[in-house]
């Protein structure tokens, strides 16, 4: 008897982890990635090159296939929905148009009664300079742009004329909050008020890109709770299967604000390889392919650094202590602000 198949779409460090924990589980993965160099490739059963609207390679991959998913949120969304046509994609291509689009991310988040910073829609110009009370704040592209990419930061009035935008992009402006620190919530839904939820995750950025993350978070008992009830009522109202990421703001004054969701496995999840009996991979693959939910425990408290760039050089020819676990995303060409391995360093 043949092993169930999952696909998984995306072939980045997060597809290959996914591909890892799905091995674990006794299943086949095919990975397809519009990427020929992904990384992913190299833990895959099977790797399918093609464009997202490439119609042949999605049938073929889609009919190869018992469960689907997916390792990043900007894939088109009619690839989305014709591959669900298909196979089931889980989480849901709907829940990722919402996503996608960080104006209407915001928007379903306030219509729930979760509380973000205060944000308004920029169309052109003249609205951009009609939007004093957003500044301080940051521009966002509302599709598309992540790890910083897409933004910009807006100090003060006077650097509103200096601004050159492209304005064929619809942006998002959100005003900045005298921010405190900033944490992680990993949740995975199995289903109705079924769930498996990690302990806060605190996280460190430089440049806009996530440097060093720990859990558990060093937030009071209130944020502690109030962070993760949030994350399950978003999976909730999102009717959503697998692993998602909820990042959150802290002001000053200790106001929670969600930042974004990530509807996938995530970044500052890498530590649960090691901090947890079950990893964010292990329980997302659980998830999207109907098998087991298992009690997921904390084993270790952890700290995670991203090695961005030529780090990798260094921690490449590094010898490691029993306590402290390399992963090499085996990207073939290092780049200036890419993500290209990390370290979780577990306390005994």
């Amino acid at each position: 008897m043949s092993k169930p198949t999952i696909g998984i779409i995306g072939g980045g460090q997060l597809g290959s982890m996914l591909s890892t924990a799905a091995k674990n589980l006794n299943l086949k993965t095919i990975i397809i990635s519009d990427d020929e160099h992904a990384p992913a490739q190299f833990f895959a059963d099977e790797f399918i090159f093609c464009n997202y609207n490439d119609e042949l390679k999605i049938d073929e991959f889609s009919n190869k296939i018992d469960f689907v998913t997916y390792e990043f949120e900007n894939i088109p969304y009619e690839t989305l929905c014709k591959i669900d046509n298909i196979k089931k994609v889980n989480p849901r291509p709907s829940i990722n148009k919402i996503i996608q689009n960080r104006l209407s991310e915001k928007d379903f988040l306030n219509k729930n009664n979760i509380k973000t910073t205060s944000y308004i829609s920029v169309k052109n110009e003249s609205e951009l300079k009609s939007s004093q009370d957003f500044i301080p704040g940051i521009l966002k592209t509302c599709t598309l742009g992540y790890d910083g990419k897409g933004q910009y930061k807006i100090n003060n009035e006077e650097e509103l004329d200096n601004l050159k935008v492209n304005f064929e992009n619809h942006y998002i402006l959100e005003k900045l909050v005298k921010l405190k620190k900033e944490i992680s919530v990993i949740i995975t839904r199995f289903g109705k008020q079924k769930y498996e939820v990690y302990d806060p995750i605190e996280n460190v950025h430089e440049d806009q890109l996530l440097k060093y993350s720990k859990i558990p978070a060093e937030v009071n008992e209130v944020l502690f709770d109030k962070s993760k009830e949030w994350a399950k009522y978003i999976a909730e109202e999102l009717d959503y299967i697998g692993t998602m990421c909820v990042e959150y703001f802290i002001d000053k004054n200790d106001n929670l604000f969600v930042n974004e969701i990530a509807p996938r496995v995530h970044n500052s999840g890498h530590l649960t390889i090691n901090a947890y009996n079950v990893s964010q991979f292990e329980n997302h693959i659980r998830a999207v392919c109907g098998l087991d939910k298992v009690e997921t425990k904390k084993l270790h408290n952890a700290k995670m650094i991203n090695l961005i760039g030529e780090d990798i050089l260094v921690y490449r020819k590094k010898i490691f202590k029993d306590n402290e676990f390399f992963f090499d995303y085996k990207k073939n060409t290092v780049k200036k602000k890419r993500k290209m391995g990390h370290l979780t360093i577990i306390e005994k």
